[in-house]
């Protein structure tokens, strides 16, 4: 596709020309146009800059960027980042129309993520022009605000990196860990009957609701005993609740939907022996509740240890640009997760402010930006050269 001449490593400009696209993901807005447009745009910037590019349809129309630069061998690090963004209802200025306001850029995925992605693909090209041994490799992948098609399609295509840093906005913060989720479905059993036949009813709402106190005791009581040091404690809470047909009718199911947020050394199971429990517990109490419990979606938490080499990496750039070096949990999920779990160590890293993501007001700082590409520039350099030794899991 055809664009304005984007100079090489010119982070601002490339965040710009990205956000002008819109690229809403089309599973969460129905007729939106996908990830395509900006894809060719940035394979076409990263062509322009030097690197070797592919693109790779990770679902239909929808396609990933691959870009390379410097040697292939043993040193490989790699920068990831998504290009979908979500729906632009409510927001209070223009999302396609990139403006510049008091130190920051405004518009649609501004934050989350494209002055990421900009940054990843600025740093990647600066320190290209240097590289005498090494590669940087630069996946700009779709779908990550849904099933993460992208990062996955990559993972299963063989794509491998000694590490890997994703340019989530973190307020130029390292973010070594992030919370997982797991979605869990109760459905609550009652029987039907008129409203007048308290004698053979049994109100599947009112025992959802003696469900809920139990889960209640639960997050009050029992999570907050547990914590990470990053992420602080697990978290739970009714997400959805649908039950009853009439006001004189004693409903015959409620559905309950709960989220639980997950930390490191939780899982799926944990999630559903707990749900259980409760569910036990109450029954204990009301011989006549009754409830199926399911699992609707899981996805890990992520945890890389602070002594990591591309922790270290990222410490002493930051060190090195005069910054303060900060570490912290990521409150919300991230492809960090499924990149982990493929053996290849993933923290976040990136300009803007994750509470900005999905906002009404939605932008990113431009001094983070540039800050956001002098940090990558140098831990490329430095991990490329071999300062900072790889490390494999």
């Amino acid at each position: 596709m055809s664009h304005s001449p984007i100079a090489r490593g010119d982070a601002l400009a490339l965040t710009r020309a990205m956000v002008r696209v819109d690229s809403r993901n089309p599973t969460l807005v129905p007729g939106a146009p996908g990830e395509a447009r900006v894809a060719l745009l940035l394979r076409d910037v990263l062509q322009e800059w030097g690197f070797r590019t592919e693109l790779h349809e990770a679902a239909p129309g929808r396609m990933n960027v691959i870009a390379r630069i410097g040697t292939p061998g043993e040193r490989v690090l790699m920068f990831n980042g998504h290009l979908d963004v979500v729906g632009v209802e409510g927001m209070t200025h223009e999302p396609f129309t990139p403006s510049e306001r008091d130190g920051a850029l405004f518009g649609r995925g501004s934050a989350d993520m494209k002055g990421g992605v900009a940054a990843m693909c600025a740093a990647a090209a600066r320190a290209g022009e240097r590289l005498v041994s090494g590669e940087v490799l630069v996946a700009a992948v779709i779908d990550e605000e849904w099933e993460s098609l992208g990062t996955r399609h990559l993972i299963s295509s063989g794509v491998r990196a000694d590490a890997a840093i994703v340019t989530e906005p973190t307020r130029l913060a390292i973010m070594p860990a992030h919370r997982g989720f797991a979605w869990v479905s109760v459905i609550v059993h009652g029987r039907a009957a008129h409203g007048s036949r308290w004698d053979i009813g049994v109100d599947a709402v009112r025992h959802a609701g003696l469900l809920l106190a139990e889960l209640d005791r639960m997050e009050a009581e029992v999570l907050p005993t547990r914590a990470h040091p990053l992420l602080g404690r697990p978290s739970l809470h009714a997400s959805l609740i649908e039950g009853g047909t009439g006001m004189s009718t004693y409903p015959e199911t409620c559905t309950l939907k709960l989220e639980r947020r997950t930390i490191p050394g939780e899982g799926p199971d944990d999630v559903l022996a707990e749900v259980r429990e409760a569910c036990a517990r109450v029954k204990a109490r009301s011989p006549s509740f009754s409830a199926d419990v399911s699992l609707m979606v899981a996805m890990a938490p992520s945890d890389v240890a602070l002594d990591a080499p591309v922790v270290q990496a990222l410490q002493g750039a930051l060190e090195r640009a005069g910054r303060t070096r900060v570490i912290e949990g990521m409150s919300a999920w991230t492809d960090c997760a499924l990149l982990n779990e493929a053996g290849i160590p993933a923290v976040c890293f990136g300009p803007g402010d994750i509470s900005l993501a999905h906002a009404a007001e939605e932008f990113v700082p431009v001094a983070e930006i540039e800050l956001a590409t002098r940090v990558l520039e140098d831990v490329a350099l430095r991990w490329c050269a071999g300062d900072v030794a790889p490390w494999r899991s």
